[in-house]
């Protein structure tokens, strides 16, 4: 989930307290404007999650299987109940609408 930038978990506040050893503080997505920039996919996502009672995760994982030129996608789970949004996502089908609103804001992430 792009070390929590896709599922809200990496606020401005959170990024702005990581460790000194901590890779993310040097990555350009984890600083301005780039993190901001990256918080709209994520909004994106959990505006998903929310009109079909999903996580975030489930909602970018369910996007990815979506994309025809993906035939699977390698997903981990720190825990059960992580390990069951992952199997539920692949049950999940995004309206045309849905996932040009995902894609919009992750190509303005990536410019």
């Amino acid at each position: 989930m792009a070390s929590g930038l896709l599922t809200g978990a990496m606020t401005r506040e959170r990024a702005a307290r990581l460790p000194a050893d901590d890779w993310r503080g040097r990555n350009p997505d984890f600083t301005e404007p780039n993190l901001s920039q990256q918080s709209g996919a994520g909004r994106a996502l959990a505006s998903g999650g929310n009109r079909h009672n999903r996580s975030v995760g489930e909602v970018a994982i369910a996007w990815t299987l979506g994309n025809p030129a993906v035939t699977g996608a390698i997903v981990g789970a720190r825990n059960a109940q992580q390990a069951e949004g992952v199997m539920r996502a692949g049950e999940l089908r995004l309206t045309d609408k849905e996932v040009a609103e995902i894609e919009t804001f992750a190509a303005e992430a990536a410019a």
